[in-house]
């Protein structure tokens, strides 16, 4: 298989995998509470990733192992336990194109705090992405009235700590290998997730006894072996073999993948979502670093000619 091949597999492999998450998450969320569903999913990927890196922990200096709590927490541990509860209010398929605001926060705190070049094309596409975040929102206060309509904003909160996750694994923990990062994460957050399944006391006695229960943790395995573990080292892989718009070009097939999953399941996706889906992709787009990509490819190729 030639490297172009491979990495169009691993682009539209990992586009199903992370699109298909959000529909994992509602189905889960059948026989499990938001709090159950979120420990559970911490627990199951640390183990995984246990089974197969567990070698990699040594690989991380001491200094940065306050770094690896920080992005375990933001990068992991809030965002698991805020989507599961804004999906038992709001679609999986809004949910996921909710997520497409995660590249647009990294920028402004990149700006903010972290010292990134600013560009007007840039500021343009966070614009366009809040605006298209705007409509989806309001959406739901229009279709949802009262306190559930807050919901879609527990996913905006969970984009806001993905963005914080990526600007410290970029500028803190430069030179750690990804898997060492992933699996100190869990490692750091997954007393804490034992600590809520304890609080919130799981129906073990139920698993056996309940088809919904285990339906639902079947579900959450799917989703940790694939959704986390596997997919992890499968995008590590696509970055080393392609460039990094050719990567984050997944954020531009996740939604649809999502919306799909959303249609079969029942879901009702209106024109109105579809313009603030359009305008969140565009501002992706429009932030993307396209002309320094295409300069390090160039250089590849002149390195390999």
């Amino acid at each position: 298989m030639t490297i172009t091949i491979k990495k169009w597999v691993y682009l539209i492999i990992l586009s199903m995998i992370w699109g298909s998450s959000y529909i994992l998450i509602k189905k889960g969320l059948v026989g499990l509470t938001p709090l159950q569903l979120g420990s559970i999913r911490i627990v199951m990927t640390t183990l995984i990733l246990s089974f197969f890196g567990w070698k990699h922990l040594q690989k991380i200096p001491k200094k940065a192992w306050k770094w690896i709590v920080f992005t375990g927490f933001f990068g992991t541990f809030f965002p698991s336990y805020l989507f599961a509860f804004a999906e038992t209010v709001i679609d999986s398929s809004v949910a996921a194109v909710l997520n497409g605001m995660t590249p647009l926060f990294t920028l402004i705190l990149g700006l903010l705090f972290f010292n990134s070049k600013f560009k007007w094309i840039k500021m343009l596409g966070v614009l366009v992405g809040f605006g298209g975040t705007l409509i989806l929102v309001s959406n739901e206060f229009t279709v949802r009235s009262g306190v559930n309509s807050l919901y879609a904003f527990l996913v905006v909160a969970a984009t806001l700590c993905y963005s914080i996750n990526v600007n410290l694994i970029k500028y803190k923990l430069v030179g750690i290998p990804a898997l060492a990062i992933a699996l100190g994460n869990f490692v750091s957050i997954i007393i804490p997730a034992l600590g809520v399944l304890i609080f919130v006391e799981f129906p073990w006695s139920e698993i056996t006894v309940s088809s919904v229960v285990s339906t639902s943790l079947g579900y959450i395995f799917i989703l940790s072996l694939f959704g986390t573990a596997l997919a992890k080292v499968m995008f590590n892989e696509l970055v080393s073999i392609s460039t990094p718009v050719f990567s984050i070009s997944i954020t531009y097939l996740l939604p649809i993948v999502a919306i799909g999953w959303g249609i079969l399941d029942g879901e009702q996706f209106t024109l109105i979502q579809w313009l603030g889906c359009g305008l969140i992709l565009f501002g992706v787009y429009l932030i993307t670093d396209k002309k320094r990509s295409k300069k390090k490819e160039r250089s590849k190729n002149l390195i390999k000619n």
